[in-house]
């Protein structure tokens, strides 16, 4: 008989689980905390548990993390683990210390089935969803091993924060994420604020109504693009969940979400959708239609994609356009690029089952509007371009 892991239950499951071993739920949550407040996954060492209780937990039961097939360490500062997650498949895993906060980076699926074009998860095609246990497994293994490699105090956190922004779509892993994000929250848990939890989507439009109800943690979507024609080609997943319905969504969620607003992930691609005109889309597409932020994110080239950077003065440019208009505008810093750990870098190793390499070799190019050297002169403290923004 394989033993139960027990990095699959929240605290309800964990709970309906000592029920079956006839334990009352006080000792669920006893056994909860030592396994993610301690990260312990020895029952002999857990020393208020009864001792009927461990000897029945050795016979049944298990915490089991996926092994660590490597962890690199960047320059600054910042680390990925790979962790096996068993038939060829490996999935990564990254923390991004900064001065005010640690976050991690956590993957939900082994590859991704969006297939959108700037990612290079979305390159290795998909081979499954991961288990709760999996995904939680990612924050027990980070929490504790810097706990002990920082020499933190008890009741210090190595993570304080939390995003879902690593491999795969979370929202078309939703039974195992829901789970998983509720053992982030819970206080005998990892205690996290909603605030500090993060799910990022493409924008699969059912299961974000369905977080507002389940689980309301800070949303963050996928965007790409400022009409559906570009994002069609972009983000494949707006063929099914266009624009208008994306934003109707996000606008429902903001009645439950812990945060008054939405952010909005733009990934800046030279020449595809950076250009003065494409910013001036976007203050149009959101204003007074939608509470947000953008948060504009330089591309991480890789050689399958056949889209590149765009030039640093462009970012500028088109941030400044958007904050010209009134739209909360940053630019995300690209950390861990040096080990592949930035953000659409995180790859792993995915045994596909969904044919990609087959389904992009079929695919239209992108079309690239190359901005002439005025175009990307002319900034946005120029009268024209105030004016249009303002149109």
């Amino acid at each position: 008989m394989n033993a139960v892991n027990l990095l699959e239950f929240d605290q309800d499951g964990l709970a309906a689980f000592c029920e079956q071993l006839g334990e009352k739920r006080f000792r669920a949550t006893q056994l909860f905390r030592w396994i993610h407040h301690r990260g312990e996954s020895d029952f002999t060492r857990m020393s208020d548990l009864a001792k009927s209780l461990r000897e029945k937990l050795a016979g049944k039961a298990a915490v089991n993390a996926p092994p660590i097939v490597s962890e690199q360490a960047s320059a600054d500062g910042t680390i990925k683990w790979l962790f096996d997650v068993g038939g060829g498949n490996a999935v990564e895993t990254v923390f991004i210390p900064e001065d005010d906060r640690g976050t991690l980076c956590i993957s939900s699926q082994a590859g991704c089935a969006v297939g959108c074009r700037f990612c290079s998860t979305g390159h290795q095609g998909f081979s499954r969803n991961l288990t709760t246990g999996e995904i939680v497994a990612q924050l027990w293994h980070a929490e504790h091993h810097l706990r002990r490699r920082l020499g933190l105090a008890e009741g210090e956190r190595a993570v304080t924060n939390v995003v879902m922004m690593g491999m795969g779509e979370p929202l078309q892993n939703y039974a195992a994420l829901v789970p998983a994000l509720r053992v982030m929250l819970d206080d005998h848990g990892y205690g996290l604020s909603r605030r500090r939890v993060t799910v990022s989507t493409s924008g699969v439009v059912p299961m974000i109504d369905r977080l507002r109800d389940d689980c309301p943690v800070a949303l963050a979507v996928s965007l790409h693009a400022p009409g559906d024609a570009l994002r069609d080609d972009l983000v494949p997943l707006n063929r099914k969940y266009p624009i208008a319905e994306l934003l109707a969504a996000c606008n429902r969620y903001l009645d439950a979400a812990p945060r008054d607003f939405i952010t909005f992930e733009y990934c800046m691609l030279d020449g595809v959708n950076d250009t003065p005109d494409h910013a001036r889309q976007l203050v149009e597409l959101v204003h007074d239609k939608v509470s947000c932020k953008f948060n504009l994110i330089p591309f991480n080239p890789f050689p399958e994609s056949g889209l590149k950077r765009s030039p640093r003065e462009r970012v500028t440019a088109f941030a400044r356009i958007l904050q010209d208009a009134g739209v909360v505008t940053t630019v995300r810093k690209t950390r861990g690029d040096d080990i592949d750990a930035a953000c659409g870098q995180l790859a792993g190793e995915v045994q596909d089952r969904t044919r990609v390499k087959e389904r992009i070799s079929t695919r239209a190019p992108i079309r690239i509007h190359r901005p002439s050297a005025a175009q990307d002169r002319r900034g946005p403290h120029q009268p024209k371009t105030r004016q249009e923004t303002k149109a």
